[in-house]
C-alpha cells in the first residue's frame, strides 16, 4: 500500500527504495517494486474495457508524448487522452490510447473500441487539428459534429506571424473567434485576410480550410460554446500526467507508462464529484438542438 501510494505521487523506483530504506530499514529492489506497481496491471485492463454510457454530449481528444522503449531504443509515441462530459454533466476519462501515427486508420480503430464498449451517439467532439480524425469520427458517429480546437489553431497560427506583428494580427484574429454571431465571424475573416492574406497565406488557408469545423460553436448559446471551443479541460489532466512522468527520462516499455497514467487518471477523477456550471440549463439546450437525440436517455 505505501508502495502504491508512492509510486502514485510520481516517485521514481530509485526514491521509493531509499524512502522504505530510510522509514523501514528495509532493501527493497526496483523489481519488487515493479511487481509491486504490476498488481495495477488487471485493474488498468479492466478499466480499459469497462462499458460506456450509451451517449456523451461532449467528448474532446488530445494527445500526449512520452518516449518508450521499443527493440532497444527508445521512440516517441503519443497516448491519446478521451475525455468525456456524461450525461450527468461529469467529467470521465472514457480511454487512453497508444499509437506511433496519426492516421485514420487509427482513429478508426478507436472509435470502434469505443462502440463496443456500449458508446451509441456523441453530440459534439472537440479535437485538436488532428489529421483525418473529423473523416474518421464521422465514419464511425455520422450525426457527431466535429469543432476544432481554437486555441490550437489560434497557436499554430502565431508559429507563422513574425514577432514583431503577432500584437497586430491577433488583434485582428480576436473578433474572429470572439464574434456574436456566425455572420459577425466570417466578416472578421474576410478582413483578417484583407490584412494579412499577402503577408501570411498559408495562415489565412488555413483558417480558411478548417473554417466548417472551427466554426461550429457558433451555432450554440454561451453556456455551450464555452464547453466546446477548445480542448483546453483535457490539459489539466495532461499537465497531471507530466507531473507524475517528470521524474521518469523514458519508460522501459508500453504498460509502464500506462499503469502510471492509470494511477494519473485515478488522481484526478477523484476531484471530479461535481457537475460542470450550469449543467441542467446546458442540457435543456442539447435536448433542443439535438433534437430527439437525448430522448431515449433523458425523460424529456
Amino acid at each position: 500500500g505505501k508502495i502504491l501510494s508512492m509510486y502514485a505521487l510520481g516517485m521514481s523506483y530509485d526514491n521509493i527504495a531509499s524512502h522504505i530504506a530510510e522509514i523501514y530499514g528495509l532493501s527493497v529492489s526496483a523489481a519488487a517494486i515493479s511487481a509491486i506497481t504490476d498488481k495495477l496491471i488487471p485493474e488498468l485492463k479492466a478499466w480499459q474495457q469497462r462499458p460506456l454510457q450509451s451517449h456523451y454530449p461532449f467528448v474532446w481528444l488530445d494527445a500526449i508524448h512520452f518516449k518508450v522503449k521499443e527493440e532497444g531504443r527508445y521512440i516517441n509515441k503519443a497516448v491519446y487522452t478521451i475525455l468525456a462530459l456524461n450525461l450527468e454533466g461529469k467529467k470521465e476519462i472514457l480511454g487512453l490510447y497508444l499509437s506511433e501515427n496519426e492516421g485514420a486508420n487509427f482513429w478508426l480503430s478507436v472509435l470502434t473500441d469505443l462502440q463496443q464498449r456500449g458508446l451509441q451517439d456523441i453530440l459534439i467532439a472537440s479535437v485538436d487539428g488532428l489529421t483525418g480524425f473529423p473523416a474518421a469520427i464521422n465514419a464511425a458517429f455520422p450525426n457527431t459534429e466535429v469543432q476544432l480546437c481554437i486555441v490550437h489553431q489560434i497557436r499554430n497560427s502565431l508559429k507563422y506571424v513574425a514577432s514583431k506583428n503577432q500584437k497586430a494580427f491577433m488583434a485582428d484574429l480576436k473578433p474572429v473567434y470572439k464574434a456574436a454571431t456566425l455572420g459577425e465571424a466570417e466578416l472578421a475573416l474576410d478582413a483578417l485576410e484583407a490584412n494579412w492574406g499577402k503577408l501570411y497565406p498559408i495562415v489565412l488557408r488555413s483558417w480558411r480550410t478548417k473554417w466548417p469545423n472551427l466554426s461550429v460553436y457558433f451555432k450554440y448559446p454561451e453556456p455551450i460554446r464555452r464547453v466546446i471551443y477548445t480542448t483546453n479541460v483535457i490539459e489539466s489532466v495532461h499537465r497531471q500526467f507530466r507531473a507524475l512522468t517528470k521524474t521518469k527520462g523514458g519508460f522501459p516499455n508500453e504498460t509502464s507508462l500506462l499503469k502510471l497514467l492509470y494511477v494519473g487518471i485515478q488522481n484526478a477523477s477523484k476531484k471530479w464529484t461535481m457537475p460542470v456550471h450550469n449543467w441542467s440549463l446546458t442540457l435543456s439546450q442539447l435536448a433542443i438542438y439535438f433534437d430527439g437525440r437525448l430522448d431515449s436517455v433523458l425523460e424529456v
